[in-house]
């Protein structure tokens, strides 16, 4: 629980219980070409899936702390959180099934 409030705006509370089973995945304005994440570690499948986007023309590694992209930040809290999750995510996998993305 602890985790869950270290990571208030990480990707695994995003996917946690989207609306309408359905979550936007973009990324400074470029959408991803993911169609599904898998609600299994689905926080690291929604920050994977914000690399996996239309190409820019500039390099925008986006916000940092310290030189360390928050993305790469939110990948390692997405991971321990997802984990701690498993028992959960795992019975909504069963249930419910993949989350729609964009």
């Amino acid at each position: 629980m602890f985790l869950l409030f270290l990571c208030h705006a990480c990707a695994t509370v995003k996917t946690l219980a989207p609306k309408g089973n359905h979550v936007d995945i973009a990324y400074y304005d470029k959408k991803s070409y993911c169609n599904s994440i898998p609600r299994v570690y689905s926080g690291l499948s929604h920050n994977v899936c914000l690399m996996y986007g239309e190409p820019s023309q500039t390099l925008n590694m986006g916000d940092s702390f310290n030189g360390v992209p928050y993305l790469l930040i939110d990948i390692a809290f997405s991971a321990a959180t997802d984990t701690l999750l498993l028992p959960y995510t795992i019975y909504s996998q069963a249930t419910k099934g993949s989350i729609k993305v964009n």
